[in-house]
């Protein structure tokens, strides 16, 4: 009978499905970054939107839209949206890749337009006017006086968002994506291992997301002491 170390030896390295794993955690690195990237702008213009739609009746029908995209795209699975745009809306695409991180972009922008909506309103109300007295537009104030000062709140909340991304692209093996999930599930086919693909998913997993949470908290320690120091 196999020892552990055995077994583990012929599932990764005898026939070197160990390669399968770099490739999955690269197209899961890639699905988180550029869905998060696509998730700030969409958030960005959405909260923009509806901040100065608060002020101004012609912004009313696109903040209207604005919350219609967010509660639909809330409600819905990402896995569904994921097979809605695949099979359907990009039937027959080649880059299927590139589809699921426009999928989990717009899934993303969604949440990440309340973070940044929330950071936008933690601004005292007075920074606008100050910018507005100062000869600037409102977008100018927006661009170069509320959003750097937002920035402090938004950012640790949308480094949850990519803790949040990474694991959320387990579900991107529906959609013909491979990811680390499915390539840990493509060894577990090939050697008929049901346990150590499955374990090594599930550590590279946890790592990245400890990583990221150690990268959050460095990141909060110098916020508070230049919020500190200003």
């Amino acid at each position: 009978m196999e020892t552990w170390l055995q077994q583990l030896h012929r599932t990764f390295i005898a026939k070197g499905y160990w390669r399968l794993i770099p490739q999955g955690l690269r197209n899961t690195l890639l699905i988180s970054l550029g869905a998060l990237a696509i998730g700030i702008v969409i958030g960005t213009l959405i909260a923009v939107i509806k901040y100065f739609a608060a002020d101004n009746g012609k912004l009313k029908p696109a903040a209207f839209l604005c919350d219609v995209y967010t509660t639909v795209i809330r409600g819905v699975p990402v896995m569904v949206l994921l097979m809605v745009l695949v099979y359907a809306i990009f039937a027959g695409t080649r880059n299927p890749l590139g589809v699921c991180i426009l999928g989990f972009g717009i899934n993303s922008g969604a949440y990440v337009a309340e973070i940044i909506r929330s950071g936008i309103n933690s601004v005292d109300k007075g920074q606008m006017e100050a910018g507005r007295s100062l000869g600037l537009s409102s977008m100018q104030t927006m661009r170069k006086i509320i959003l750097p000062q937002a920035v402090r709140v938004i950012l640790p909340a949308i480094g949850n968002e990519m803790i949040s991304l990474i694991k959320e692209t387990s579900v991107a093996g529906y959609v013909g994506v491979f990811d680390l999930t499915s390539r840990g599930n493509q060894i577990r086919n090939l050697t008929y291992d049901a346990v150590n693909p499955l374990i090594a998913v599930a550590v590279i997993y946890l790592i990245l997301v400890i990583g990221l949470t150690k990268l959050l908290s460095v990141l909060e320690g110098r916020l508070r002491a230049g919020v500190r120091h200003a």
